[in-house]
């Protein structure tokens, strides 16, 4: 791969182009300054005329071989491919001496993640976790909400992504699925547990209660994970795709007073609608859906901040162009890793796992 100039597009592989691959990133990337959609991998006939006729130029190969092969004509690579794949492929793209972004989960365990952290220190090069919903337009809300001190100090945090999805998930009815990194921990929890953790800092110990409510699957599809923090925030996470009713998107209660959000961000259902980042309302949140501060009888709705998927790619490009921190450190993925792993063992035998703070993330891993 020869270095880009400044001012020359970074040119982006993407492998995979089914939900993740065509509605999240390829839409990001093709309205980010500095980067162009060069190459996609997918073997779908139908997904690969969508790639052709949706990012005039790009080139279509059906296998991640034939991308390797056109690694100097690239210098990042995305990874939007089944779980169990994340990181074998993200490795491929380091040693062909290109960046890689990978969507969640990094990786199907901390340690797997660790390997795949060194291998990007080895290489020289950035691999940073896709995730996502950082820039959720109800968590940018919080955080300036905590930043202003209107909660005063916070003891408890609730969060949920809860679906209603009668069908079985096929990866999720494999009985592979659980080596594969399958299941809704790895799914909808890696974005509760990465809120957490941003939020309110490391997890001192896990608590969790799995189900699978969908007879058909091998994994968990219903899960409450309860986390102490270091901090002393009592966090808990709700992801379910068997939530025939949805609770609260999020609440945070405080010594002051409490904020409370019902319904997900707008940015999916925007990029599911054929919408891009560059449209002018793009995740403006109307007046309906805004959250509440609440101190006792007193009531104030709350501006939803406008959604930002878009800062994701602009901050990728001026890491690897600037060396500016990455969007989001392989670290924190690998934290959240820790949890799910902690979660696990908390799920199946029915207790607490305390975690043990760690010297590279601050984070945490289990004891033995």
């Amino acid at each position: 791969m020869s270095s880009p100039t400044a001012d020359a597009e970074l040119r982006v592989g993407l492998i995979g182009f089914g939900l993740a691959g065509a509605t999240f990133h390829a839409p990001l990337i093709a309205t980010t300054p500095g980067l162009r959609l060069a190459a996609v991998v997918t073997r779908d006939p139908e997904r690969a005329a969508r790639a052709r006729r949706d990012h005039a130029g790009v080139t279509v190969v059906d296998t991640a071989d034939r991308l390797w092969e056109r690694a100097s004509s690239l210098d990042v690579v995305v990874v939007a491919s089944p779980n169990a794949t994340h990181a074998a492929l993200a490795t491929d793209a380091l040693r062909a001496g290109l960046h890689a972004v990978v969507d969640k989960p990094f990786a199907r365990t901390a340690a797997e993640g660790r390997a795949l952290a060194d291998e990007a220190r080895r290489a020289g090069r950035l691999v940073v976790p896709f995730h996502n919903r950082r820039w959720d337009g109800d968590l940018l809300t919080l955080r300036r909400l905590l930043d202003e001190g209107a909660l005063g100090r916070v003891h408890r945090f609730e969060s949920r992504f809860e679906r209603w999805r009668a069908a079985a998930k096929p990866r999720w009815a494999s009985p592979a699925a659980r080596g594969d990194g399958e299941g809704v921990l790895h799914d909808l929890g890696t974005h509760l547990i990465d809120q957490a953790l941003l939020l309110f800092g490391p997890a001192r110990t896990v608590y969790a209660e799995l189900d699978r409510r969908n007879p058909a699957h091998a994994v968990e599809d219903d899960a409450f994970v309860a986390l102490t923090h270091a901090s002393g925030v009592r966090s808990h996470l709700y992801a379910s795709t068997a939530a025939a009713v949805a609770g609260p998107r999020m609440t945070a209660l405080g010594d002051r007073g409490g904020y409370v959000k019902h319904g997900v961000d707008v940015q999916e259902e925007m990029l599911r609608a054929g919408a891009r980042p560059d449209a002018p309302d793009w995740g403006e949140e109307p007046p309906d859906r805004w959250g509440e501060l609440r101190s006792g009888a007193e009531r104030r709705a709350v501006p939803t901040a406008r959604g930002a998927y878009e800062r994701f790619y602009v901050a990728l490009v001026t890491a690897i162009r600037d060396g500016a921190p990455p969007p989001v450190p392989a670290e924190d993925a690998i934290a959240g890793l820790r949890v799910i792993e902690a979660a696990l063992v908390s799920g199946a035998e029915g207790r607490v796992v305390e975690l043990i703070a760690d010297a590279e993330t601050g984070s945490g891993k289990r004891e033995a």
